[in-house]
């Protein structure tokens, strides 16, 4: 079922609640691949950003298995990262090694999906620091936002592309991204930031800020489990951010939850 929720957000809030995860996962990846087809028909290219977590990978697996893939002309679509664990490529607690194994690398294998089009966040692979990894991160953002009218940046230029869906976990904190309650990466400025002290193991992270997030056409928070259930209801109903970050975010035309029966507060 959906309904229209009130809040102060730019766009349009909406509430979608499924009886289950299972079924969760399901319907959020059709609706995605029917937003990525809905888009492709009047511009191109289409910008996604993934994010991780039970749900996350369950709806990025579920995609995999649609027969709507094909549909999708995967050469103009760009994958990007909300957030990432500070930890060496292909470490399996990566956000984007598990989006590879459920989806990513069969996209590019099988569907047409130019492995340039993959921006994963850096990690120490390749640089010292997440505070060098949030730069480098900021610095592919602008290069590929070009025309497409992502948030202006200083001196007038495009800090991000324009994210046509922007995907978010929530914690049973409250937190999406790597932006936690009560932390100093809640007023992080720019588009990206470095992540020490993070209250879920692995300490070190790199983010997505609220500028970011803020800036995506559509912001989708999936969120599955009763333990989860409280911060959903206090997102909705506003509360502060630095309590409840999920209640910052929020899409420029529509913001959509999207829930299992167990999140959304149904008793058993």
């Amino acid at each position: 079922m959906a309904h229209p929720a009130v809040g102060t957000t730019p766009g349009v809030r909406l509430v979608v609640v499924h009886p289950d995860k299972e079924v969760l996962a399901q319907a959020a990846a059709a609706r995605l691949l029917t937003r990525v087809l809905d888009v492709q028909s009047v511009r191109s290219p289409v910008h996604l950003v993934l994010t991780g977590g039970t749900v996350g990978i369950a709806t990025l697996a579920a995609v995999a298995a649609s027969p709507l893939v094909p549909a999708v002309d995967w050469s103009g679509v760009h994958l990007w990262w909300g957030d990432e664990r500070f930890l060496p490529d292909g470490d399996p607690d990566r956000n984007e090694t598990q989006a590879r194994e459920a989806l990513v690398d069969e996209l590019i294998a099988g569907h047409g999906l130019p492995a340039a089009n993959v921006h994963p966040m850096p990690g120490p692979t390749s640089v010292a620091t997440p505070e060098e990894g949030a730069t480098a991160y900021a610095a592919l953002l602008r290069e590929h936002a070009g025309a497409q009218g992502g948030r202006d940046g200083q001196h007038g230029r495009a800090a991000v592309p324009a994210f046509d869906v922007l995907l978010l976990g929530m914690g049973p904190d409250g937190h999406v991204a790597s932006l936690f309650p009560g932390h100093d990466g809640l007023a992080a400025q720019g588009t990206t930031t470095g992540v020490h002290g993070s209250p879920k193991p692995p300490p070190e992270r790199v983010s997505l800020t609220f500028d970011a997030i803020r800036s995506a056409r559509e912001v989708w928070i999936v969120a599955a489990g009763a333990e989860k259930a409280d911060q959903v209801a206090a997102a909705l109903a506003d509360a502060p951010v630095a309590q409840v970050p999920a209640a910052g975010a929020v899409g420029q035309a529509r913001t959509l939850w999207l829930l299992d029966a167990e999140a959304a507060g149904a008793k058993k």
